[in-house]
């Protein structure tokens, strides 16, 4: 496998993702920033980055049709990708006592956005990392994959962050010899703007920042540095495994 270059970061428009742009940016990569609909903040996530190593592309995953349009974009940019952190994801609500109308538009949702779009990114890329002699993939799952989320509304978000983390490793798995490497990053609470509000549903968030070992939130850019090293190619022998990220909060 050559020394990836090229990463292409889902949802890099805020939080997570954007950290993680700027992590890749600064580490010398060139990033391909995806946003949906918040130009901006891509911008601003990217905007450090010299000219020649950044490239915006839009997709509304939304659109089961988008993520084969965001991989052909991404692919145009610079010729070839060598690096794909799926980390774009909706934290839709889907308590069991909505209407029949509100459950099921909310699971389609967060099925679609959190794992179909994933899903279809995963399934251009394995034969495109095939082709150039591996590539690495990094999935964004969440500890609400293994332990189950705080928030029992949040059902659907768990249950596609599971499924990513479950494909994931079925590419690191079975594409090994072909010199692919596969991880999973499992961040507990993050300091972003979502946890903000899932956190409002629940007690607030210093009822929440309390019951975590290390009283605080982890910060974006810790994540963003775990896929700096992840995307450099030299952790071989971790493939398809599942990094916590959590400070200790949830221990397995």
């Amino acid at each position: 496998m050559t020394v990836p270059t090229n990463v292409l970061v889902t949802g890099a428009s805020k939080g997570i993702g954007a950290a993680i742009a700027r992590a890749l940016g600064a580490a010398g990569f060139l990033v391909v920033a995806h946003y949906g609909s918040d130009e901006d903040g891509a911008r601003d996530a990217v905007h450090e980055i010299p000219a020649g190593r950044r490239h915006l592309v839009q997709a509304d995953l939304a659109d089961p049709d988008a993520a084969a349009r965001l991989w052909e974009d991404a692919v145009a940019c610079c010729g070839r990708i060598d690096v794909l952190v799926n980390n774009a994801a909706v934290m839709t609500s889907t308590p069991f006592d909505a209407d029949a109308s509100a459950w099921r538009d909310g699971w389609d949702t967060a099925l679609q956005v959190n794992l179909r779009a994933p899903a279809d990114l995963i399934r251009a890329a394995v034969p495109h990392f095939v082709r150039h002699g591996g590539g690495t993939l990094v999935s964004i799952s969440s500890w609400v994959a293994q332990r189950g989320p705080r928030d029992p509304a949040l059902v659907a978000y768990a249950a596609s962050k599971a499924g990513l983390k479950a494909i994931t490793q079925a590419v690191a798995r079975h594409h090994a010899r072909d010199g692919i490497l596969a991880y999973v990053i499992a961040p507990g609470v993050v300091g972003t703007a979502m946890s903000q509000v899932s956190a409002e549903r629940t007690g607030g968030v210093q009822a929440l920042v309390s019951e975590l070992a290390m009283r605080e939130w982890a910060p974006p850019s810790e994540i963003g540095e775990l896929v700096v090293f992840l995307a450099r190619g030299r952790a071989r022998h971790l493939t398809g495994a599942t990094l916590d990220v959590n400070g200790a909060s949830y221990v397995r």
